[in-house]
Formats: C-alpha cells, sequence, structure tokens
C-alpha cells in the first residue's frame, strides 16, 4: 500500500469502478488478454536482440524462445507484475512469458504477410468488444480515457487477479476486497454526482 503506482490496492480499486458490471467484466476477461498476446505476435517478427544459452531442459522448445522484442515487453510485464503481487504476479509473469514462448511459435507458422492480419483483426475485435461493454453494460466510458497506463499495462494482471477472486476468492492481503470495493463505491458515487452535475448544466 501507498507505492504510488505500484500501489495494487489503489490501481484495482481505480480499475473496477469502471468494471462492475458482470457482463462487462466477463468481455474483459474474454479480450484483454488476446490483446497483449497479438501484440507480442506482432513483436514476434522483430529480430533477435541478444544470444542467451537455454538450461538442457527448455532446449527442445528453443526454437520458440527467441530473445527479440516479444521477449522484452512479456518480461517487462511479468517483472511489473510480481511487484504488484507476489503470487497472483507470478502467476501472471508466467502467462505472459508463456504467450511469448506461443506468439513465438504462431508467428513462424503464421509468417508476417498472414500474422499482421491476425493481429489487426484481433485488435479490432478485442477492442471494439470491450469499448460496447462499456457503453451498452457498464454506462461509463473505458478507463482508457481516464488513465491510458491502467487500460495498457495493468489490466491483464487486474483481469487475472479479478478471476482469483471469483473462483478463489484471493486477496493479496487480509482486507484487501473491502478495502477494494469500498474505493470503488466512493468512486462510483462521485462519478455519478459530477454526471448529475454535467445534465443539469
Amino acid at each position: 500500500m501507498g507505492r504510488g503506482f505500484v500501489d495494487v490496492e489503489e490501481n484495482f480499486a481505480f480499475y473496477g469502478a469502471y468494471h462492475s458490471n458482470p457482463i462487462n467484466i466477463l468481455i474483459h476477461v474474454i479480450f484483454v488478454w488476446p490483446i497483449f498476446f497479438s501484440l507480442l505476435l506482432l513483436l514476434s517478427f522483430t529480430a533477435p536482440l541478444v544470444p542467451f544459452p537455454l538450461p538442457p531442459l527448455l532446449l527442445p522448445f528453443q526454437e520458440y524462445m527467441i530473445m527479440n522484442w516479444s521477449f522484452m515487453v512479456a518480461s517487462l510485464f511479468a517483472l511489473f507484475y510480481v511487484t504488484l503481487d507476489r503470487k497472483a504476479g507470478s502467476l501472471a509473469a508466467f502467462l505472459c512469458l508463456a504467450c511469448w514462448v506461443g506468439s513465438n511459435a504462431l508467428a513462424q507458422r503464421l509468417g508476417f504477410s498472414l500474422g499482421w492480419k491476425v493481429v489487426l483483426i484481433s485488435q479490432i475485435v478485442c477492442w471494439t468488444s470491450q469499448v460496447l461493454g462499456h457503453s451498452i453494460f457498464e454506462g461509463r466510458s473505458p478507463a482508457l480515457l481516464d488513465n491510458l497506463f491502467q487500460a495498457l499495462i495493468v489490466a491483464p494482471f487486474f483481469v487475472l487477479l479479478e478471476v482469483l477472486q471469483i473462483l478463489f476468492n484471493y486477496e493479496p492481503y487480509p482486507g484487501f476486497s473491502k478495502r477494494v470495493q469500498a474505493k470503488v463505491k466512493a468512486n462510483i458515487s462521485a462519478w455519478k454526482a459530477k454526471s448529475d452535475v454535467k445534465r443539469r448544466a
């Protein structure tokens, strides 16, 4: 707590205030990680940056474990997520690195001429679905318009954290969910009050 942009409680409360409708939450659960994966897929077509020896256990996968820009981005996301929360962040980090390996494998299978089209379609479908989720079900503009960092960097972790909370009642620390819900309600109430003032003006 109290760590600015790596404060998981503050950031998750902000995220939750924009994702309180169950259908909108489901839409984000389905489409947020494909956005991340398709970004890595595009970066998988970049050249290797540095040679890196792999341990013997990973040698069967070496053709897909290329140290390109896809690896760099996946690693930065992974490290950041671990700073947010060690347990859930470690799972998110594993998923990031799995996406890196998977994106390299898919890039080799598709080739660039087809791969960039898959990326484009994926990005359009995923972003459009989320915008519709906000406009139709949430009734509030995406967090992207108020906090670009939230929408592009932290969203994959918070989607995972939300799933862990729903399925396993997971909390980064005791009292986390209760504190977050209080902040979410306060944020939504403030937004509704501000919206009412604008409508009356």
